[in-house]
C-alpha cells in the first residue's frame, strides 16, 4: 500500500469513529505506533462502548493529535 493511502485509511478509520459519536479517550504510543481509545456512552453512561484503533502512520498520528487538542478545548469551554 502506498504511504498517502495508508494515511488516507487511517484517518477515514479516525473520522468514521468521531462522526458516530466516539471520542478519544486514551492514547498509547511505542515503536509500534499509537493505540487509540475511543468511547462512546451513548445510551448507557456507566457501560461505555470502546472501540480500538492501531495507528502506524506518522502524518494519522499528526492527525489525531489536532482531533486530541480540540476536544480538550471543548471540555474547557464547558
Amino acid at each position: 500500500m502506498s504511504d498517502h493511502r495508508e494515511f488516507y485509511v487511517e484517518r477515514e478509520k479516525i473520522d468514521y469513529l468521531l462522526e458516530q459519536g466516539y471520542i478519544i479517550k486514551a492514547v498509547t504510543e511505542n515503536l509500534s505506533g499509537a493505540f487509540l481509545e475511543f468511547s462512546y456512552t451513548g445510551s448507557d453512561p456507566e457501560q461505555p462502548e470502546v472501540e480500538r484503533l492501531h495507528i502506524l502512520h506518522p502524518d494519522s498520528r499528526k492527525y489525531f493529535s489536532t482531533i486530541l487538542f480540540q476536544q480538550q478545548k471543548k471540555q474547557e469551554i464547558k
